[in-house]
């Protein structure tokens, strides 16, 4: 379902649950969220979960310990897949024993769903979320979500961390998922893998490339766009590329498999897992490279405050990164080598919506015959 088709869907839900919460959250971000007082004035302990929001003491972490296990647990949702979020929610539960991780993964439109529905009948069941910028900024344009700050955004450079104001954030990005050319070297030999976006139009690949007609393959879509053009599109077209209903993941496994030798809609960390397993895939760069984001966000009314900040801080601190990096999931914080294109920078969600609509019938064109 694409980003105009969820919130459309939800327009009601939406509607009914800013009519309630707009003013008090307004009222709430001014007084409390974004007093410059609070982040100025050290001295003062937290007394109320209004300072402790904001509240970067040198006993932040003994604090948020102690009220988090009094709550006894943090309700997280995610759309991480595989093992990912299993591995972060055991890491949080040995690092804070006496603290459970309650877990709930499902795709970002689920999520969507999920939380405006608990929001209209005024359940607040969720604490921490962990998804992709298009949904978080849908919560975020919708009220739903708190602003909060962590010890960690220091380290964090400015595109990747959602300014609210007075050193407070809407979320900050904790995981990057880079698209790129995936292909077999058995395959394609060294001289025919492209180095840029002009590589993809090499003689030797034609009637070889496959894309998906997923959000990855609309992603890279909107990347030839952006950088190349609607003339390189037309000529891309030229190459017979095959396009195919499934994963970026799946994508990733007929590059393998051979069935399409290589693919510009392939995600490094699934490129690079399979090949650490002995498997016959190779990633490459291009000049500009779609990223997809994940970052931590904290609900507004989160039922176990103390636990819920306890936990963004694991997830965007070194514990988290540690066990993402394992995995190859990107950081921000890190330099790979090649150009990051944030598809989503700067547009809000309806401006994302009609981008992403145009990428996707130009990708329907590059496969018509």
């Amino acid at each position: 379902m694409t980003g105009a088709g969820i919130r459309q869907s939800l327009m009601s839900s939406v509607a009914f649950v800013r009519a309630r919460l707009i003013s008090f959250v307004a009222v709430v971000s001014l007084a409390v969220f974004v007093s410059p007082v609070l982040l100025q004035a050290q001295v003062k302990k937290p007394t109320t979960l209004s300072d402790l929001v904001a509240y970067t003491g040198a006993d932040r972490e003994k604090i948020l310990i102690a009220g988090a296990k009094a709550e006894g647990k943090v309700v997280w949702y995610t759309s991480l897949a595989g093992s990912s979020y299993k591995e972060l929610a055991q890491g949080f539960e040995k690092k804070y024993p006496g603290i459970k991780v309650d877990v709930y993964r499902a795709a970002s439109n689920e999520l969507m769903a999920r939380i405006t529905a608990e929001a209209k009948a005024r359940q607040y069941l969720v604490d921490t979320i962990e998804t992709t910028l298009p949904l978080l900024k849908s919560l975020r344009e919708d009220g739903l979500l708190a602003v909060y700050t962590s010890p960690h955004f220091t380290k964090y450079p400015t595109h990747a961390k959602e300014n609210a104001g007075n050193g407070l954030y809407y979320w900050g990005v904790n995981r990057e998922s880079f698209i790129g050319v995936g292909y077999n070297p058995n395959l394609i030999p060294p001289s025919a893998v492209p180095k840029n976006f002009n590589g993809l139009l090499h003689p030797q690949l034609k009637g070889k490339m496959g894309l998906t007609t997923s959000e990855t393959g609309v992603r890279m879509m909107g990347a030839i766009l952006k950088f190349k053009g609607e003339e390189f599109a037309k000529k891309l077209k030229a190459q017979d590329i095959s396009l195919h209903s499934i994963s970026g993941r799946a994508m990733a496994d007929l590059a393998i498999s051979g069935e399409v030798p290589i693919s510009p809609s392939v995600f490094r960390d699934h490129a690079m897992e399979s090949k650490g397993k002995g498997a016959p895939i190779d990633w490459v760069p291009m000049e500009g490279v779609p990223t997809n984001a994940g970052a931590t966000a904290i609900i507004y009314q989160a039922p176990h405050p103390h636990a819920a900040m306890l936990m963004a801080d694991f997830i965007l601190g070194p514990d988290g990164q540690k066990i993402l990096e394992n995995l190859e999931f990107g950081s921000p914080s890190k330099d790979f080598g090649f150009k990051r294109w944030y598809p989503e920078a700067g547009l809000n969600t309806d401006q994302y919506d009609k981008e992403a609509t145009k990428w996707q019938k130009a990708l329907r064109e590059l496969g018509r015959k």
